[in-house]
């Protein structure tokens, strides 16, 4: 398992854009079990939506990529770069996130070749999928 301090040796997002809390799994290149406990203090509950607080899709999508990122960046020759979006297709929201909440984010690397890859993500309330989609990525100074 890698903490907070131990996720900002690998990737370079910092608070408040650091969207990960822990990771539970990681096989370096292969796939990587995050975890976000969603707070009420999560700095855009504010305005999305004030008395009706729910996670932002987009940001459910960033916190899965954060995850493929660590899954990416742990690799020895990727250490020390960053893993940039390359595109997202076949992205679903079927579950609201809400203060209180934990996200169990999963990510499997589909394919990698050379900086260029895919990875199928997946985001989890419990049992439940809340989110998921394609995530594609590539990995630059």
């Amino acid at each position: 398992m890698l903490n907070k301090e131990e996720i900002k040796a690998i990737i370079p997002h910092r608070d408040p854009f650091l969207l990960i809390d822990s990771i539970e799994e990681l096989e370096s290149g292969k796939r990587a079990v995050g975890t976000k406990h969603v707070t009420e203090d999560e700095y855009y509950f504010k305005g999305h939506f004030p008395g009706n607080p729910v996670m932002p899709g987009v940001l459910i999508i960033e916190a899965l990529a954060q995850v493929g990122a660590v899954a990416i960046l742990s690799m020895p020759e990727f250490k020390g770069k960053t893993a940039y979006f390359g595109g997202i297709e076949k992205a679903r929201f079927k579950k609201m996130v809400r203060p209180g909440d934990t996200l169990r984010l999963e990510v499997e690397i589909l394919r990698l070749r050379s900086n260029i890859g895919t990875g199928k993500a997946t985001a989890y309330l419990g049992d439940s999928v809340a989110a998921s989609g394609e995530l594609m990525f590539v990995v630059a100074k």
